[in-house]
């Protein structure tokens, strides 16, 4: 008998036992074997779309719990609403952290130097 196949079709995160080490997993419930859960998880990679696929047995499960999905919580409407921008941060705050806050902001995107092509 399946004991998790509640979970099937949910995006769920689960903490699985190796050794001591406690790892832990997250993607889309696809199958429940009676012995063994899988979870599937779709990435795009440089223009490619890889997906990976983990068995966990169910021994080695220590937590597994479902997930709810971001936008699913709030429409990003609201999202954006509560963030203040610059120059409603600036009247709250005085010239000098105004400034300041306007400095972390731009200098946190970073460039990154070209790296020298070895042979």
């Amino acid at each position: 008998m399946a004991s998790y196949s509640h979970f099937l079709g949910r995006k769920v995160s689960v903490s699985y036992r190796v050794g001591d080490i406690l790892l832990p997993a997250s993607g889309t419930f696809v199958g429940d074997s009676g012995r063994s859960i899988f979870l599937e998880q779709h990435v795009e990679q440089r223009g490619r779309r890889n997906y990976f696929r983990w068995e966990i047995p169910y021994q080695y499960i220590y937590r597994i719990a479902e997930v709810e999905e971001p936008d699913a919580l709030a429409p990003p409407a609201e999202q954006n609403a509560a963030v203040p921008t610059a120059e409603e941060s600036s009247s709250r705050l005085g010239n000098t952290a105004a400034r300041a806050a306007t400095a972390s902001a731009s200098s946190s995107l970073l460039t990154l130097p070209n790296r020298p092509k070895t042979a």
